[in-house]
């Protein structure tokens, strides 16, 4: 291994670490309707779209006890009638919580990549093709124009995520910054920079962009409008869960592959289909 090697290594385990002990948590600042509940290394989001759980690298449990601990996460969400994600990171512990999720009725979804750069090397002026504009917005409306293109991107009903956005500006404004990407008045991609407060990190959100106008450098404008803005604020690192799609790009602009992510997913629907 040459010393470059080495100095690349010794960056990705530092931002792993970094990852591990800032990114691990929940925001403190909830929108209305949407709260926590800890149970033992646990932290569960209740109350919005689909339930989330924030779990440590390794939650110190094992055999029966961290299938009752899983358990008790999937029946409490039945209680509510709502879905709930856990996201696994390919490094967590213990290696076998994969297998013990899928047995209590947890179903894995698509793998991403988590990727860390350094916001000062991400910031600058964003380069748009010619009749693209990009504009930040924090109005109701705008934001279900966004849910409004993801639906169409994705082909399914996204439009919780007007509501998702919309009230966690409502919430705390500071903590996130919406832009959209319009031609002639017509969002073809949106993107959003959600900042964690007490860390040093920042979150790249979206970037999905209509057909016609991908491959034209929309995606890595709104990166480097969001590093720009991310940096102003003193931020050091930006944090991405990419797509297979997004990895080779924002890989080329400097960020580091340092694990991956997948959300494991029980539904009631699940429940209700049985064995």
């Amino acid at each position: 291994m040459t010393d470059m090697d080495d100095k690349t290594s010794d960056e990705t385990a530092a931002l792993l670490s970094a990852y591990d002990e800032q990114m691990r948590g929940v925001s403190p600042n909830p929108p209305a309707g949407v709260g926590y509940e800890q149970d033992g290394p646990l932290t569960r989001t209740v109350g919005q779209f689909r339930g989330f759980i924030s779990a440590p690298r390794d939650v110190q449990l094992r055999g029966a006890a961290l299938d009752a601990l899983i358990a008790r996460q999937r029946d409490r969400f039945a209680a509510r009638g709502e879905a709930v994600e856990w996201k696994i990171r390919g490094h967590d512990l213990p290696s076998d919580l994969t297998d013990r999720l899928r047995a209590a009725g947890f179903t894995a979804e698509t793998e991403e990549t988590v990727l860390i750069g350094r916001a000062k090397d991400m910031a600058s002026p964003p380069v748009l093709p010619d009749g693209v504009v990009l504009r930040q917005v924090t109005e109701r409306a705008d934001m279900h124009r966004i849910a409004a293109l993801e639906s169409t991107i994705w082909g399914q009903d996204l439009s919780m995520i007007g509501d998702d956005l919309a009230g966690r500006v409502a919430a705390a404004p500071d903590d996130l910054v919406v832009l959209v990407a319009e031609v002639d008045g017509e969002v073809v991609s949106a993107a959003w920079l959600v900042f964690r407060t007490g860390t040093e990190f920042a979150g790249l959100w979206g970037g999905s962009t209509l057909s016609a106008w991908r491959g034209r450098g929309i995606y890595r404008a709104l990166v480097a409008a969001r590093a720009q803005i991310a940096a102003a604020r003193g931020v050091s690192y930006l944090q991405v869960d990419a797509s297979s799609d997004s990895a080779p790009i924002l890989r080329r602009l400097g960020f580091h592959a340092v694990t991956t992510t997948t959300p494991y997913v029980w539904s009631p629907s699940q429940e209700m289909a049985g064995p």
